[in-house]
């Protein structure tokens, strides 16, 4: 308001009400960052998966086959309930269209249990984890220098007396179990793999292997019992009309008649593959490679193996279902972020005690600067970034312009008194006291007052202080 004039900007001013209901508080912390949404593991998962339903449906990211699988699939089985089934039902059993049902449902719940599980797929080694490996494999093979390629990887362990190799993968930075494999196309560690299969869009594991087992079985028994019953029908029709006009009636459906003959022994033959390998307690794989072939010694032999075919195959079909091992449902812990320590040397909340304690661990050096006389700037400058630069952090040294202050007098014989210098308005350089923290441990000085021992923050600051009273005094 400009001298004589009216009150009136002032009274315009309004002040506004402060809500004690607000979520924020003023004496909140500053550094609090607002919160953000967690983000679930599948979200971020490594491997080339695809996840639906928000990561309750895990497949591969090589779908196109699976789409041919279910259309294929539902219309050879539409085509058999539409146009075979009523006759069958009226001229044979009404059973008929209930089996295929069954078995009809029975094939679209295991093959949808196969495509949307997790196969048993191991988690990645996180950088601890995998940092922590490297060293002490580094450690078994030595170091690694002039170009020597140390050996391979490898881990040996003994199971039921046969001797297994541990391979160690390079993506996942782990040493895979016994039976595990790295599948290509997913870009995943699989307990107890068996294949990829690109019918089901998914790798065929532990986890969902007697569902794929299932889905490959009673597919085998959907199609030859849709082959079988197709025949009966154009058999029946032709008693009665003739075969040509039997063919007549519904072309449309003995196209997938025909590749319904031609894929029945394929999944047929798959079936009795599979059910060789559950019965000697076999993998896909380690039958590929013949790794427990006779051809490799008389003492190669198949370390899980029970011995007995209804023991194998209670193993496989009947055991207990091992739980997911990566959680792809839960949430991402975030890291709990920590303040960074200030540069002066006062430690703050969110610091770390070590990073307190540095600097009274650190010893005082002959080579470090000490601010003397001769530093001081000059009664023209009013600068004191010169002198400050040269402070170092951690235990204060003293000047070495005072030596008197390691002499034998006490501390009050160095303090000049009001009464004693009545004529000195101020503190020459050499008559400013040190504080406390500024004596040297070694010091003979006795005092007859207690003394309080300051930590080393406090000792910082009040060094600091002292240095630019001492530059403030030099430059009056």
């Amino acid at each position: 308001m400009t001298p004589g004039g009216s009150s009136g900007p002032m009274k315009d001013c309004e002040y506004s009400q402060i809500s004690t209901h607000s979520s924020s508080s003023p004496m909140e912390s500053p550094h609090k960052k607002k919160k953000s949404v967690p983000k679930r593991k599948w979200e971020v998962f490594p491997g080339r998966n695809k996840f639906f339903c928000n990561g309750r449906i895990m497949m591969a990211r090589q779908t196109g086959v699976f789409y041919l699988t279910l259309v294929l699939i539902l219309v050879t089985s539409g085509l058999f309930f539409a146009f075979d089934c009523p006759y069958l039902s009226e001229k044979i059993t009404p059973a008929i269209p209930a089996i295929g049902g069954i078995l009809f449902f029975f094939v679209m719940g295991t093959l949808l249990r196969t495509s949307f599980s997790d196969p048993g797929v191991l988690p990645r080694a996180t950088p601890d984890e995998a940092a922590d490996l490297e060293r002490q494999i580094d450690i078994a093979n030595g170091s690694s220098s002039g170009g020597y390629r140390p050996p391979p990887r490898t881990k040996e362990v003994i199971i039921n007396g046969q001797t297994v190799k541990l391979k160690y993968c390079f993506t996942c930075k782990i040493f895979r179990p016994p039976r595990a494999s790295h599948c290509s196309l997913c870009d995943n560690c699989v307990e107890r793999f068996d294949h990829h299969c690109p019918w089901v869009g998914n790798c065929v594991g532990k986890r969902n292997y007697r569902f794929f087992y299932m889905f490959i079985l009673s597919l085998s028994f959907l199609t030859v019992f849709i082959f079988a019953f197709v025949i009966t029908h154009v058999i029946l029709r032709s008693q009665q009309t003739g075969f040509l006009n039997a063919l007549k009636d519904s072309p449309a459906r003995y196209p997938f008649t025909v590749v319904c003959f031609f894929s029945v022994w394929s999944i047929v033959g798959l079936s009795g593959f599979h059910t060789y390998l559950i019965s000697s307690n076999q993998t896909t794989n380690e039958d590929i490679k013949g790794s427990w072939s006779n051809k490799r010694g008389k003492e190669n032999y198949n370390p899980y193996s029970y011995g007995n075919i209804f023991t194998n195959c209670c193993a496989a079909l009947c055991g207990p279902l091992s739980p997911s091992l990566i959680d792809r449902r839960g949430f991402i812990q975030p890291d709990t972020p920590q303040l960074a320590g200030p540069s002066n040397g006062i430690t703050m909340y969110g610091a770390t005690q070590s990073q307190s304690n540095m600097a009274a661990a650190t010893p005082l050096l002959q080579s470090e600067p000490s601010i003397t006389s001769e530093e001081l700037p000059l009664p023209g400058k009013t600068s004191i970034s010169g002198p400050c630069a040269t402070l170092t952090l951690g235990q204060p040294t003293p000047p070495s312009s005072m030596p008197n202050l390691t002499s034998d007098t006490g501390l009050t014989d160095m303090i000049p008194l009001k009464e004693e210098h009545e004529g000195h308005q101020f503190l020459t350089p050499e008559e400013a006291p040190s504080p406390p923290g500024m004596l040297p441990s070694g010091s003979p000085i006795a005092h007859s007052h207690t003394m309080h021992v300051l930590s080393l923050a406090s000792q910082d600051s009040l060094h600091e202080d002292s240095v630019r009273g001492l530059v403030k005094l030099s430059s009056v």
